[in-house]
């Protein structure tokens, strides 16, 4: 029988919190043949996803590079509206991107750009960078020339891109390697404070009001954790049989964040329950009470800002009659 716990979270947004529009004036590019290997969106294993931001980097072929393009800031855009219908909807995103040059250069890129299925990376003014372009479906790029028109004119060479993607233009936080060298991203962009799942505000790099949501380094975990007081091997997506009721789980590892717990029975107002994240982000402990014949789902944060999150495994609570394996993994 498939598992239908719902995967919705709560979205907070603190009062006063400066929201910064519009994209920087240079964004990159490259052709999808130069391409060998895609970063990861995470899914459960519904096929549902996750979380909006990509884990890995883009492999590209031997002595390829991420091509850019500099634009007019405040005559470019990045948009996103959903598209199809119910149960296959998806997002179509869009970028509008001006270069303001009309030369021989700008007017080739008609050329190279209108007949190419590319990926496109667009740096929003909070430092994010984001992704247009998927692996999954085809990237329709034209481009559009204006010369201008009187002494009062502007000359614009106008690239319009759409792209069909699982949700508004990804994150990606992974290596870009360009002309001018490789450059990695903020991991952690300039937000104002980040918020957790259950709504509380971090507002700097220290806990949130949970003690779940932190600022730090890339978070690790060790694979093996400790459910009441026993250890157990997990990884990602593992599906574990044990005897219940479940009281306690103990996670270690290093810059661990957004560490949480659901179970069938949990209150519905509050249905996510954060672990205690101490020694300095390398222990992360929960107590409670999960009972006989529930099913419980252990999330994890994998971005430095603790903003992305995904499914590490979960745990079928057995009664002791039921041979439940006392830690069998089951996948």
């Amino acid at each position: 029988m498939p598992d239908c716990s719902s995967v919705q979270r709560s979205l907070a947004w603190c009062q006063g919190k400066p929201e910064l529009p519009g994209v920087k004036r240079r964004i990159y590019y490259i052709s999808k043949y130069d391409i060998l290997q895609w970063p990861v969106l995470p899914h459960d294993t519904n096929g549902r996803l996750t979380s909006a931001a990509y884990s890995g980097d883009f492999v590209l072929r031997a002595d390829a590079k991420w091509k850019f393009i500099d634009i007019i800031s405040d005559k470019s855009q990045l948009t996103s509206e959903a598209q199809g219908e119910y149960p296959s909807q998806t997002q179509l995103n869009k970028l509008t991107a001006v270069h303001p040059g009309v030369e021989s250069e700008a007017s080739a890129a008609a050329a190279y750009l209108n007949n190419n299925d590319n990926v496109f990376l667009v740096e929003d003014m909070r430092g994010a960078v984001r992704v247009v372009g998927s692996d999954k479906w085809p990237t329709k790029t034209t481009v559009a020339q204006d010369l201008g028109q009187g002494a009062t004119g502007s000359t614009s060479t106008t690239i319009n891109v759409e792209a069909t993607d699982e949700c508004p233009a990804p994150f990606y936080t992974g290596s870009i390697d360009t002309d001018d060298g490789t450059f990695t991203p903020n991991p952690n962009p300039a937000t104002g404070g980040n918020n957790s799942g259950s709504g509380n505000n971090s507002g700097n790099s220290g806990n949130s009001g949970s003690g779940n949501t932190n600022t730090g380094g890339t978070p690790s975990y060790n694979n093996t954790v400790k459910i009441n007081g026993s250890t157990y091997t997990v990884s990602k997506g593992s599906n574990l049989s044990i005897t219940g009721p479940i009281t306690s789980i103990e996670v270690n590892g290093s810059n661990m964040n957004n560490v949480t717990v659901t179970y069938d029975s949990a209150d519905e107002e509050n249905p996510e329950q954060a672990f205690s994240i101490t020694n300095n982000k390398s222990v992360a402990k929960w107590t409670g009470n999960i009972p006989v014949d529930d099913n419980a789902i252990v999330y994890r944060g994998y971005s430095a800002n603790g903003s992305t999150g995904e499914i590490w495994f979960k745990i079928n609570v057995t009664s002791p009659s039921s041979g439940g394996g006392g830690g069998m993994v089951i996948d």
